[in-house]
C-alpha cells in the first residue's frame, strides 16, 4: 500500500515541484481551501468509488457533487456507488479518512478526473491528512497520474445543494 511518503518520493523522482500546506484541522475540501494561504482555488475532492466489483478513484472540484447517471456512462458500468468507510481504510491505510491524494496510480487504481477540474492551472488536494494540502501544476499532475479525463460532476450550486 502506498502512503503520503510514497507520493512525495514520486513527485521528487519525476522533478516536481510541489507546495506542501499546512493548515488547521478540517473535515471537508470547502473547509480545507478557506483556511490555505495564497491564491484560492477550488481544491480535488478523491472520492473511491465501487462499480460492477472494481474500485476507482474519482476526483473532482471539492463544491461539486458526482452526478451517479454520468459516471455510470464513464465508467461503462451497471452500478456505482461510494466505496465504505472499511473499505478506504483498508485501502489507504496511512490515510485519515476523506484525505486520500489523487495519485490512484500508485494505489492501483485507474483514475478519473472531472474535465472542470483538469482545466485549471493547479491541483491542490488533501495529503492524508487533515491539517496538510498539496499544491503543483495540474500540467504534472496530469502527466504523472494520467488520468481519464471526463464530465461526471455537477457544482452544488447548480444543482440548487447545500455544501
Amino acid at each position: 500500500m502506498a502512503k503520503l511518503g510514497d507520493v512525495i518520493d514520486y513527485l521528487k523522482y519525476n522533478k516536481v515541484h510541489y507546495e506542501m500546506i499546512d493548515h488547521d484541522p478540517t473535515f471537508s475540501a470547502q473547509e480545507a481551501a478557506v483556511g490555505i494561504q495564497g491564491p484560492k482555488k477550488n481544491p480535488a475532492k478523491t472520492h473511491i468509488v465501487h462499480a460492477d466489483g472494481k474500485y476507482y478513484m474519482i476526483v473532482i472540484p471539492a463544491d461539486n457533487r458526482i452526478v451517479d447517471s454520468l459516471l455510470l456512462d464513464v465508467l461503462k458500468a451497471k452500478n456505482v456507488h461510494l466505496a465504505s468507510e472499511e473499505d478506504i481504510q483498508l485501502i489507504f491505510p496511512e490515510c485519515e479518512v476523506g484525505t486520500m491524494p489523487p495519485f490512484g496510480n500508485l494505489f492501483a487504481l485507474p483514475v478519473y478526473i472531472d474535465k472542470m477540474l483538469a482545466d485549471d492551472d493547479m491541483i491542490i488536494f488533501s495529503a492524508c491528512s487533515q491539517t496538510r494540502l498539496i499544491r503543483l501544476k495540474m500540467y504534472d499532475f496530469l502527466r504523472l497520474v494520467k488520468p481519464v479525463i471526463s464530465e461526471f460532476s455537477q457544482s452544488r450550486i447548480e444543482m440548487k445543494e447545500p455544501l
